[in-house]
């Protein structure tokens, strides 16, 4: 049963061949009433001009279809796909191949749509880098250019300069060692040594590490109200102490004097656990919270560089989450607070 908008070119063929050799054979009836000779030319005609259109379309329409689909794929066809293009595509319709075009034609777009889209974020990214090094790097040849011309006999100037001088190569390290953390872990250089440990005890060591930092602006570290009983996860237990160290010293550093960080454990299911760390402190305007794990990506709003830091931890958490086959995600809003949490497993994988 024919079906005239999905021809294949042996149905194509066929179709013109009948429309071709019935007026044929009715004219030959017709010039002298003999049905034999009638029905043989028919049939002559009707095989004769199947095959020869048949021939026209395969020989020359589908090999150049042929040759468009082995550009569009940009590569030289492999066994299977000489196999695809001598006995499968010539079963194709026009319309299908069509379709086929368009499919990639389309995905294309969107690929090309993704590179200028990497592209914009590669040229951000080393602006930004250029940015983060040359801070302190002038710094660096300022305190020296000075020293250099005379102050380094100035015993009340050169010791200080020297001290700030310190301080930016300290900045400098701080920035190459982030770096260096998330290419590892980009790379799976830095593999993800897991093993079962109780998530508050780590919470615990960490807040305590940190107290004397939250001390300077009076804030009050905690974890919420029946989230107390002890959870044990599955996961590498250092760089998770690290992801808890970036976030409540962002908490502490955003956070409000005399304000509040609370953290938050829930089990969300059988084999998975949520922490989140909360604080009451600035927030973060909407427009940037999907952009706050970029690297080296700042808000406007109070997380300006003299505050401190890299502009990676948020980054290598991201990175780290992600190596545990987990999520981060981000909750704020401005001048209310801001919640940033994982999930985490509790079973073996």
């Amino acid at each position: 049963m024919f079906n005239a908008k999905n021809l294949s070119p042996k149905k194509l063929s066929l179709l013109t061949a009948l429309i071709l050799s019935v007026p044929v054979g009715i004219g030959f009836y017709f010039v002298s009433p003999h049905t034999d000779i009638s029905v043989i030319a028919f049939i002559v005609v009707f095989i004769g001009s199947y095959f020869l259109i048949l021939s026209v379309l395969e020989r020359f329409i589908y090999r150049k279809i042929k040759l468009i689909y082995k550009f569009i794929y940009q590569t030289k066809a492999s066994k299977k796909e000489e196999m695809y293009y001598k006995y499968i595509l010539p079963q194709k319709s026009i319309d299908e191949v069509t379709e086929d075009v368009e499919k990639w034609a389309m995905q294309r777009s969107a690929e090309i749509e993704i590179l200028k889209s990497n592209e914009a974020y590669r040229r951000e990214f080393l602006h930004n880098l250029a940015h983060e090094f040359k801070t302190p790097i002038f710094s660096i040849q300022g305190y020296v250019d000075t020293l250099l011309s005379g102050a380094m006999e100035n015993s009340s100037v050169n010791r200080k300069f020297l001290e700030n001088t310190a301080k930016n190569v300290d900045r400098m390290v701080n920035l190459v060692n982030d770096l260096d953390a998330i290419s590892l872990l980009e790379s799976g250089e830095q593999p993800v040594a897991k093993s079962f440990f109780i998530i508050h005890e780590l919470l615990k060591e960490v807040y305590e590490s940190l107290q004397m930092k939250a001390s300077q602006r009076n804030i009050t570290m905690k974890i919420k109200k029946g989230c107390e009983p002890p959870v044990t996860v599955f996961a590498d237990k250092e760089k998770i102490r690290q992801v808890l160290i970036n976030l409540v010293e962002n908490a502490i550093k955003y956070g409000k004097p005399d304000g509040h960080i609370t953290a938050g454990i829930y089990k969300t299911d059988e084999t998975h656990v949520l922490f989140e760390i909360s604080d009451d402190g600035i927030g973060i305007f909407e427009e940037h919270l999907p952009r706050i794990f970029e690297r080296f990506y700042r808000t406007d709003r109070g997380r300006s560089r003299n505050i401190g830091g890299t502009g990676l931890g948020l980054a290598i958490c991201k990175h780290i989450i992600e190596a545990h086959g987990e999520s981060m995600h981000v909750r704020s809003k401005v001048d209310v607070g801001t919640t940033i949490g994982f999930t985490l497993g509790t079973k073996r994988d």
